[in-house]
């Protein structure tokens, strides 16, 4: 996880297209200026980072079911619980589960959990855009950066391995 640079997947370990469903694993790093603000002398990860790391699951699994053809961008996050604290150096499983994808929207459940217990759920809405259709994703490479990210961390593995 490299919280500055908004990477938290470190690892797709399972992407089933046709369940809808990924798993991923990530650990907390052991330090970041994240850490010196939040908060001195008791280091936590926000609980908007753990948003962000369901959401790039998400992100991830509706990558991996339309093919690398729309980016899905985050749009809303409903009935979010944040049960417990994360510290540094904490190893997390995440998990995302497609409940709806057309008309341009994908919706997915995700949560992560660290040894078996459950640190946050939420359900996620996103919004997808075709690559090829919008010149605004297309100009710097947006697609090629994203499919080269999903390769860092395995999920074209995991596609291919699930085939």
């Amino acid at each position: 996880m490299y919280l500055e640079y908004f990477q938290m997947i470190d690892r797709v370990t399972m992407v089933d297209v046709a369940a809808g469903k990924l798993a991923a694993s990530s650990t907390t790093p052991a330090e970041s200026p994240v850490f010196e603000g939040h908060f001195p002398g008791m280091p936590l990860v926000p609980g908007v980072i753990l948003i962000e790391t369901m959401a790039q699951a998400s992100g991830m699994l509706v990558l991996a079911t339309n093919d690398f053809a729309a980016m899905p961008f985050l749009m809303s996050v409903d009935g979010a619980k944040l049960r417990t604290f994360v510290e540094p150096e904490t190893e997390l499983e995440i998990e995302a589960v497609l409940e709806h994808e057309g008309s341009g929207y994908a919706v997915t459940k995700a949560k992560i959990s660290s040894g078996g217990k459950r640190i946050c759920d939420a359900q996620l809405k996103l919004r997808t855009v075709d690559f090829k259709s919008n010149p605004h994703l297309d100009i710097a490479g947006l697609a090629g950066v994203v499919r080269d990210r999903a390769g860092e961390i395995g999920l074209l593995a995991a596609m291919q391995d699930n085939r």
